[in-house]
């Protein structure tokens, strides 16, 4: 009659728990370290969503100051312009949509067309370059007009010829409108190309080579509605006033997405601990019957 095999038997005819013992603790000890690496990467993945969160809550707060800020530079009325000193000093936080005045002549002959989309649809801007009394010039961004490529210079200055557009420039003219900065490069996909004079992008620095201008400000200006220079379709000038001042704004969102993955984490992880606990609370208790089982199994056989 065949017998069921069965562990290690001691000198006393008793099983050697030692034996079997000693086979179970490097499975535990791998066990106990996967647990521990779990709970280290778990731990990290906590509080790195949470501090992301909170980060997020700071731009957020920083964003709705800016907000507020450019609101009211927006609003304000007209301050004169920065001048030649203070050009090296201009940034995005402190200057950009403050509303300035400018004064000088407009060079209309080396107006730069600039491939626009606009609430009115596609067309172009126009930037004017604006020569102060002392010899520094301003890109005005006189307005948009709606055109065909090729097209603008019909509907700037259809009704103007040579002699016109001279002694419009000879004119000293008042312009107030909203400081922008510089936009390097091009459009999305397409580069500006000054020897085509294809542009994408209100670039100062590259217009303003390309224009031969020289002691030329590292910003621009887009002039209010109703500037000299600037009318409306009716009268086949550009129009101006159609700054957006808009911020993409979606930082409380980021916030609260990453918080909802730190407390999936947490979920996660009191859900492991949970099941674990009852993993071990079950086997104890199989283990304590069948433990008292093979005892009382033992001793009939002893007996």
């Amino acid at each position: 009659m065949n017998q069921a095999p069965h562990s290690k038997v001691a000198g006393d005819g008793l099983p050697d728990y030692t034996a079997v013992a000693a086979r179970d603790v490097k499975p535990q000890r791998r066990a106990n370290a996967a647990r521990l690496m779990l709970a280290v990467c778990a731990g990290l993945m906590f509080f790195g969503f949470v501090a992301l969160g909170s980060w997020q809550l700071k731009r957020l707060q920083w964003k709705l100051d800016l907000i507020e800020r450019v609101e009211q530079r927006v609003h304000a009325p007209a301050i004169a312009a920065p001048d030649r000193q203070n050009w090296p000093q201009i940034n995005a936080q402190n200057d950009e949509y403050r509303h300035i005045r400018l004064t000088g002549n407009f060079l209309y002959q080396l107006t730069t067309p600039v491939q626009a989309v606009t609430e009115l649809g596609n067309g172009f801007w126009l930037l004017t370059p604006l020569r102060s009394a002392d010899g520094s010039v301003v890109l005005v961004n006189r307005g948009f007009v709606a055109a065909k490529v090729g097209d603008w210079k019909s509907q700037d200055s259809a009704s103007q010829d040579s002699a016109v557009v001279q002694s419009a420039s000879s004119e000293t003219v008042s312009v107030t409108g909203l400081l922008r900065l510089s936009e390097p490069g091009g459009g999305f996909l397409r580069r500006n190309d000054p020897q085509a004079n294809h542009w994408y992008s209100r670039d100062v620095q590259a217009i303003a080579a390309a224009r031969g201008l020289s002691a030329a400000a590292p910003y621009f200006v887009d002039a209010d509605a109703g500037q000299s220079g600037s009318g409306g379709a009716a009268t086949g000038q550009p129009i101006g006033g159609l700054t957006v001042v808009s911020f993409h704004n979606s930082h409380l969102v980021y916030a609260l997405t990453w918080y909802a993955l730190a407390l999936m984490v947490a979920g996660a992880c009191f859900w492991v601990v949970r099941e674990e606990r009852r993993t071990v609370h079950r086997t104890d208790i199989t283990g304590a019957s069948s433990d008292g089982i093979d005892r009382e199994s033992d001793d009939g056989k002893q007996n």
